[in-house]
């Protein structure tokens, strides 16, 4: 039978000893690297989060400006675009004082911000004075205006007109920030250009695009002068003298008037036909009264015409009364005949 052998007892605290130390060692060597790899993983972890948090946040805040963004355009409506409308205006209006209407006229534009254009005035053959006048006033009063003009006497014709150029002034706008930006390239060109001929060059072209650029601003200003304030043109005319109206049945004193009238009118006119042949007539008598005065006595006279030798005289003028009587005479005759 075998025999167990006995280990010596140095041996075995030896083994002990050297196990304990291993041991020892390797717990040590173990929570030293873990606790390196904490400490380092802690280290690391802040810039970790310092580089990713930023991105999270950006993308939290990105997704979250697009859903506001999306839910605001879901719920809030569109903004309608700014309209830029050239209003203008003719008014026709009688009145009964031309000058008084006409200062109200130019009170009502000024106080309502605006003011007046051109002026014409004239004036009929029977004295009746006619005024037009153009008003500029703002578009927020242009209503306002328009009734104000019309109350000042009686309204005979109104004509209004509507004319849209919000395309034309966003166009304007458009170019203009194109030209603008031309403009500059052109500049910092001319600023990097070493070579003479290329300077010429650029400042011609630099030239022609200033020059579309302020034409492009005047009609810009033009388009804002044209849609901010209204142009109205009031003409004012004074009222007639209103005749009263007559009868159609004329009566007894109406045809007395109308002969009596009658009678002044053709007792005027042959006053002024009298009037216009009194000169012709003194200048008539006149030369007569020379003619028999002056010319007629110096003019020589005819002699009277002397009767022939042989010619016989003139005959015996018998008196009535010693003729006989046209019976006396015929007895006589008879008798003379018997005898």
């Amino acid at each position: 039978m075998r025999t167990r052998r006995s280990v010596p007892p140095a041996r075995v605290l030896a083994a002990v000893l050297l196990t304990a130390a291993l041991a020892v060692t390797g717990c040590s060597g173990a929570g030293g690297a873990s606790g390196g790899s904490d400490t380092a993983a802690d280290r690391a972890a802040p810039a970790d989060q310092r580089a990713v948090a930023p991105e999270g946040a950006k993308q939290g805040a990105s997704g979250a400006d697009g859903a506001g963004a999306s839910a605001g355009r879901a719920t809030a409506p569109p903004e309608a675009a700014a309209q830029h409308v050239i209003r203008t205006a003719s008014l026709t209006v009688r009145v009964k004082d031309v000058p008084k209407a006409l200062a109200e006229a130019r009170a009502t534009a000024e106080n309502a911000g605006g003011h007046v254009g051109d002026e014409t005035t004239t004036r009929d053959d029977e004295g009746r004075e006619r005024t037009r006048v153009v008003l500029r006033v703002p578009v927020e009063r242009y209503e306002e205006v328009l009734a104000d003009l019309e109350g000042t006497g009686k309204l005979l014709e109104r004509r209004a007109k509507a004319q849209d150029v919000t395309d034309q002034v966003v166009d304007v706008e458009s170019r203009i920030t194109t030209q603008r930006a031309s403009v500059a390239r052109i500049r910092e060109l001319m600023d990097r250009a070493t070579r003479l001929s290329d300077v010429v060059t650029l400042e011609g072209e630099l030239s022609t695009r200033q020059a579309d650029l302020e034409s492009l601003l005047a009609r810009q200003e033009s388009l804002k002068d044209r849609t901010s304030l209204a142009t109205v043109t009031l003409s004012l005319s004074e009222t007639p003298v209103e005749k009263a109206a007559k009868d159609d049945d004329p009566g007894f004193l109406d045809a007395l008037a109308g002969g009596w009238d009658a009678f002044v009118t053709m007792l005027r006119w042959l006053a002024v036909a009298v009037g216009a042949m009194l000169p012709f007539a003194v200048v008539a008598a006149l030369l007569v009264l020379l003619w028999l005065k002056a010319v007629r006595p110096r003019l020589p006279r005819r002699p009277e015409p002397v009767p022939a030798p042989g010619a016989p005289g003139p005959l015996p003028v018998f008196p009535s009364a010693s003729r006989p009587a046209r019976g006396d005479s015929g007895e006589d005759t008879e008798e003379g005949g018997k005898g």
